[in-house]
């Protein structure tokens, strides 16, 4: 079965599967089937057991496994299938390589994690090891509400430790911050803006919205934080409202991000944020349901998994680091599951979701060659 890793990872990136980000699919790159239909190709030359996991409509998790003769742990390789948009990139589904870099959407973020892991199972395969079962999951919609990965945990996966591929430059993630999204809303009443004092302008009370808000993020800034992670923050990304420059606008939205820390709930979160605010204001704040909500990954649990992972990549890249980062990943979900989690792979950060996305192919490398030692030297 092919292991060459720059060939593989081309192959991953020649297959659209951008994340329609809760739009119809309708645009020929969007959805996650194309990697699915190659992975279920990878799975059955490999001979190994896999099924699919229908999450929403034709997107579907698949999820494959090595069965050893004699195992005696259970080891779980989760990676995200989808990639975020590539407007404004040019070719970004035609991989080309340069000075050891492939690039071309989802290179980094995720397919050359992904690349390692198929290239570990594969390897695995050849050499049959007997004491480690290995589960790979692929899964769908991370980008955007983390379906896919609530959908593996619901169906009943179980494994002794995780490992959740992303770019994290070959170091240990072993915890990072969670999120909850929901949307906040003002009204008021309409009228020509000719006349302005006849109506009630909603964008003017968002204003006086905002301005709570800024001043809740002050006040967060202050509040207990991580050790690691330092404190909680909060973020209006998105802001909409009116119908027409004439007309005194009736309605205004924005949405909102509120990253959480180890043992914050998202509910909860919100309503402290929504107490703050209203508290300050003559009118009232209307406040949605959040659309999405994942955990924070805590460290608590996964010292033994560092353990067990930090020396072979110590072996391999010659050091390692673990640490914890801002941005949040399907390990939460998994380890709320109850499964030990870390969070590892090949590439920077700093690349995902640029329009000139690309991952060294000598990391690529050297991750397939620390998760094969993982699966079999210990």
């Amino acid at each position: 079965m092919e292991r060459d890793t720059s060939r593989l990872l081309a192959e991953l990136v020649s297959r659209p599967s951008v994340n329609p980000m809760g739009q119809s699919i309708q645009r020929r790159e969007f959805g996650e089937s194309a990697v699915t239909d190659y992975l279920e190709d990878y799975f059955r030359a490999l001979k190994v057991d896999y099924t699919r996991q229908a999450v929403l409509g034709d997107r579907a998790n698949i999820v494959a496994r090595y069965q050893a003769a004699s195992a005696r742990r259970t080891l779980l390789f989760e990676v995200h299938q989808d990639t975020v948009p590539a407007d404004g990139m040019r070719d970004p589904f035609s991989p080309r390589i340069e000075d050891g870099r492939l690039h071309g959407r989802g290179a980094c973020d995720v397919k050359g994690g992904m690349t390692a892991i198929l290239a570990m199972l594969a390897r695995v395969v050849e050499t049959r090891p007997d004491h480690t079962d290995v589960i790979v999951a692929g899964t769908v919609d991370e980008e955007h509400l983390g379906l896919g990965v609530q959908h593996l945990v619901k169906s009943g996966v179980q494994a002794d430790a995780a490992i959740v591929a992303e770019p994290t430059n070959l170091d240990i993630v072993n915890c990072h911050k969670g999120l909850v999204r929901w949307r906040t809303s003002t009204t008021g009443r309409a009228c020509h803006s000719s006349l302005p004092d006849q109506g009630i302008n909603a964008i003017h009370r968002m204003a006086a919205v905002l301005i709570a808000i800024e001043q809740y993020a002050l006040w967060l800034r202050t509040s207990p934080a991580d050790p690691v992670l330092g404190p909680p923050t909060i973020n209006v990304g998105r802001i909409t409202g009116g119908s027409a420059v004439n007309t005194v606008p009736d309605w205004c939205t924005i949405e909102i991000d509120r990253r959480l820390l180890p043992g914050e709930e998202g509910g909860r979160a919100q309503r402290e944020m929504a107490e703050y605010i209203q508290k300050t204001l003559p009118f009232e704040v209307g406040m949605e349901k959040p659309w999405t909500s994942w955990p924070a990954l805590s460290s608590e649990r996964s010292e033994a998994l560092v353990g067990q992972l930090g020396p072979i990549i110590d072996a391999v890249n010659g050091g390692v680091q673990v640490r914890g980062v801002a941005f949040g990943t399907d390990a939460s979900t998994i380890a709320a599951a109850g499964i030990p989690a870390n969070v590892f792979g090949p590439g920077d950060i700093a690349q995902a979701h640029t329009s000139d996305e690309w991952i060294a192919l000598a990391q690529v490398e050297k991750a397939a060659e620390i998760l094969y030692r993982f699966v079999v030297y210990l």
